[in-house]
């Protein structure tokens, strides 16, 4: 079998959705959103060449990661329509045994090529992640925390990433398998799985601790098949996985509202390429963002069912759009020390978000 050898790789409540929401739907408007070796180690593969077997080894990836104990994390999540492609990268660590990791997210920068935002700090924990210096209006020194069994994608995609140890749980509703070849990654040798997994058949299975969000996930997707590659060592380790989200979004309207008074982001109204804008009221919130030409787009909820959901109500001649988004998590240097302290009651933001519009 032929190897080929790759380097680098692919790099509560009303309030936290819509700080929340803002990562994704500023990253949706922005994007206008080898050499060969003859070796073969057939004996060491961790799921050798049957589609079984290929199943199988990735079923229990997230199992593997367990047992392996910490790691380092490079994420990145990207989208591209109109030939411009826009990415949100982070690095940092996790904590398989604890389901504890710490990002620090690099947002886009706009069309003039200019930082808008300072990196973010996020925390994820089991069911919780926390945000730190997200803007709208949030003291730099608070923290804003997200249920993400009450996010719609249960943030798999939301937050700019996706949370390692969940992206090894999708891989549990992997059906259809293949093995592509083996391959070289960052100077290790790894076997290059590609296929599809269900995120419902992956949240009925899933560790307890990711249960709830990617239920929340299997609700909130309207496609539950989620094409991937993955990339396993020797060990079993996953070294990298990359999922093909399709997220659906308004077009154009006031989508993003949802309650009496979370409202879509006014940017982008005045010509250029404008994100974010996030509002909260009295029953419900919303996020948002305008592009170039003036139309907005966005996510909502609210505290009542008819109100909630993703994307929230369409406004006037709203039409719905998807977009693809592709999702890197890498892991590397297995067993990195990954100290992980999560904020105290009184770190954690509980007042409004302010709308930042312009």
């Amino acid at each position: 079998m032929e190897i080929q050898r790759r380097t680098g790789g692919a790099r509560a409540r009303r309030t936290a959705a819509a700080v929340a929401g803002g990562l994704l739907a500023g990253l949706m408007v922005t994007a206008t959103v080898t050499g060969c070796s003859s070796e073969t180690v057939a004996d060491e593969r961790p799921g050798g060449e049957s589609r079984a077997a290929a199943v199988a080894a990735l079923h229990r990836a997230a199992d593997v990661l367990v047992r392996s104990g910490s790691s380092r994390v490079r994420t990145t999540m990207e989208t591209a329509t109109g030939g411009t492609r826009v990415s949100i990268r982070g690095t940092g660590a996790y904590d398989f045994v604890r389901r504890m990791g710490r990002l620090r997210l690099v947002l886009p920068k706009d069309a003039m090529g200019t930082a808008e935002h300072e990196p973010i700090t996020e925390l994820l924990a089991s069911g919780a992640l926390f945000m730190r210096n997200r803007g709208a209006g949030i003291p730099p020194d608070k923290w804003v925390r997200v249920d993400t069994a009450g996010i719609p994608d249960g943030n798999l995609v939301t937050g700019g990433a996706t949370d390692p140890l969940a992206a090894a749980e999708l891989l549990r509703g992997a059906r259809s398998v293949s093995l592509v070849g083996e391959e070289g990654l960052d100077g290790t040798l790894v076997w290059h799985y590609r296929g599809t997994t269900d995120i419902g058949r992956a949240a009925r299975v899933a560790s307890p601790g990711v249960r709830g969000p990617l239920a929340a996930a299997a609700r909130g997707f309207a496609e539950h098949a989620v094409p991937f590659d993955a990339y396993l060592d020797r060990q079993g380790r996953l070294r990298e996985v990359r999922h093909h989200f399709t997220v659906t979004s308004e077009a154009s309207g006031q989508s993003g509202q949802s309650g009496q008074s979370g409202q879509s982001g006014q940017s982008g109204q005045h010509g250029g390429t404008g994100s974010g804008g996030t509002g909260s009221g009295s029953t419900g919130s919303g996020t948002g963002s305008g592009t170039g030409n003036g139309t907005e787009s966005g996510t909502g909820s609210g505290d009542g069912a008819a109100r909630s959901g993703r994307g929230g109500a369409p406004g006037p001649q709203g039409t719905r759009r998807t977009l693809g988004v592709a999702s890197t998590t890498e892991l590397y240097d297995f067993g990195a020390p990954a100290a992980i302290t999560l904020p105290k009651s009184s770190d954690i933001y509980t007042g409004r978000v302010e709308s930042t519009q312009t």
